[in-house]
């Protein structure tokens, strides 16, 4: 399995995979070394990914390859299907995976997404708009969410 280390403005982001596609993208706070060569086989998703952060890209076409169960790849594809810039509760994806009864289950698989940013997990959040659930933290899904909607309110006075 091939690694490599670049900086976000999320924290160090680690990036794994092989001639198969990226297996996973996970976030660390600051503390692993970043990578000075970047194996070809992840050179893409490095590419893609700095151009998302950047603002110059709201989706990714690198190939994935993520381990999981049958649900949670179900899951995560579910994840590929909510629009950039947009969100969904877990009731309402639950309800796109045809299941109202498995939010549960839903959630779980959601919170186990081995692809950071790529598989937008950040997009789905509590019935009440509220930011529920995010393995990589809450300021990390604020902040995501923001970055793909950046049309702020702005103050009367």
């Amino acid at each position: 399995m091939l690694q490599a280390y670049i900086k976000t403005p999320l924290g160090i982001a680690e990036i794994c995979g092989d001639e198969n596609g990226i297996s996973s993208i996970t976030a660390f706070d600051e503390g692993k070394p970043l990578s000075d060569d970047i194996p070809h086989e992840l050179q893409e998703a490095v590419t893609q990914l700095q151009d998302y952060f950047d603002g110059k890209r709201n989706d990714f076409t690198f190939q994935l390859n993520p381990s999981g169960t049958d649900f949670q790849k179900k899951v995560w594809k579910g994840l590929l299907e909510i629009p950039y810039g947009k969100t969904l509760s877990y009731q309402e994806f639950s309800i796109r995976l045809g299941d109202v009864k498995a939010i549960r289950a839903v959630a779980s698989a959601n919170g186990r997404n081995p692809l950071w940013i790529v598989v937008p997990c950040h997009r789905v959040i509590g019935s009440d708009g509220s930011l529920t659930g995010y393995a990589g933290g809450l300021w990390r899904k604020k902040w995501l969410l923001d970055h793909e909607n950046p049309v702020k309110q702005q103050s009367l006075f």
